[in-house]
């Protein structure tokens, strides 16, 4: 019996220390994967950090041009149903104010002048037009250090204090088809030019309209397009049938612009929306694709109401486009204030960072992402402003 214990004890004081060993080393390697796993958490933190750094410092350096921006219309709203409208130099309901564009390093906002087609039927879209104006002019007028009109890319200055207010024109409805309104327009800022909404009108058949009256352009159309490359006022083709948009670039001696559209490559079957083919006409042109944000523009989501769209989404439209025509062809127009859904991450006009971040993330150079955020729409715009002096 005493043998026994004595093997026994014999036997748990040899194998004891391996036992022990076994389990430190278990440990150890536990600590170690937790350890590593930390630091690769830790790393993509500070990586993230780094790139929403980079993303806001970048925003606040350069120029930011969104070239459809509906807060007039809104303004224009409330007024009609009180006779007061919010005060877009402070905090607001709306996806546009001073503060949040300042904060999301917005410069050149292009407010836009919209008339619905109802006003064309009505006969009141040339002194609704000019109404909207005066509610910019009055906001501009009381704010003079947030707010100034410039009518040319010259005079964009360097002070990021201060909202640059450009004026389009959404629906063509306004010119009440007389070729010298294009010219009054212009001398009162108006820089570009959308030929129809969401139905035809005089000037050209809509992408949303099944009714197209013209086949294209209509005759005064056919018209108009010479008369804005002489005035200096761009044409916008968001909106326009297709047939409308090979048209113009026909007749065109400018780029033009689409204000706010995106691919329809993302959203089948959605004319609204730009195709592969008119892309590549569209940069062989010379003009450039302002990329809506509006989450029905940038997927399916009348097919799958439920999908959420997110800023990355928005970032694969402008990926299609630099790889399909080329960076030089794309740049934003968000529709804030103008459509109902935005993606999450865009949700107004303080979250342009998050786009550059995902640029960023993506591996765009700096000098790309100062291209898509308004490089290239300067570009378009001063050749259709120094075609017109020619």
């Amino acid at each position: 019996m005493k043998t026994f214990k004595t093997l026994s004890i014999l036997f748990l004081l040899v194998i004891s220390p391996i036992s022990i060993s076994d389990d430190s080393d278990q440990n150890y390697q536990a600590r170690l994967q937790d350890v590593m796993h930390a630091r690769k958490l830790m790393n993509k933190k500070r990586e993230r950090d780094n790139l929403e750094k980079q993303a806001i410092e970048l925003a606040q350096e350069l120029t930011i041009i969104d070239t459809h921006l509906d807060t007039p219309i809104q303004l224009y709203m409330q007024k009609n149903k009180d006779g007061s409208y919010e005060d877009i130099s402070r905090p607001t309901s709306l996806h546009f104010d001073y503060e949040r564009a300042l904060s999301g390093g917005l410069n050149v906002p292009f407010f836009v002048i919209f008339t619905p087609p109802s006003a064309e039927e009505k006969g009141t879209a040339f002194s609704m037009a000019q109404e909207l104006i005066l509610i910019l002019e009055d906001i501009m007028n009381k704010n003079p250090k947030k707010f100034r009109l410039i009518k040319s890319p010259e005079e964009i200055s360097d002070d990021k204090s201060l909202m640059h207010v450009v004026y389009g024109m959404e629906n063509g409805a306004p010119l009440e088809k007389k070729l010298s309104n294009i010219k009054l327009f212009s001398d009162l800022g108006i820089n570009y030019i959308t030929l129809a909404h969401s139905k035809s009108n005089h000037i050209s058949d809509s992408s949303y309209d099944e009714n197209k009256n013209w086949g294209g352009l209509s005759p005064f159309g056919r018209k108009v397009v010479p008369e804005m490359n002489k005035q200096g006022v761009m044409i916008d083709i968001s909106h326009v049938s297709d047939a409308a948009f090979y048209e113009v670039l026909e007749l065109t001696k400018t780029p033009v612009i689409a204000s706010h559209s995106s691919l329809r490559y993302f959203v089948p079957g959605f004319e609204r929306n730009v195709s592969d083919d008119m892309l590549k006409k569209l940069a062989l042109n010379g003009g450039v694709i302002q990329i809506c944000f509006g989450s029905e523009f940038i997927a399916e989501k009348k097919k799958y109401p439920e999908l959420v769209v997110t800023v990355e989404d928005v970032a694969d439209h402008i990926d299609r486009v630099k790889n399909l025509v080329g960076i030089d062809h794309v740049g934003i127009g968000s529709d804030y204030d103008g459509w109902r859904n935005f993606p999450v991450g865009l949700e107004d006009t303080s979250t342009y960072p998050n786009l550059i971040k995902e640029l960023l993330k993506r591996n765009y150079s700096k000098s790309e992402i100062k291209k898509i955020l308004g490089g290239n729409l300067l570009r378009v715009w001063a050749e259709v402003e120094n075609y017109s002096k020619s």
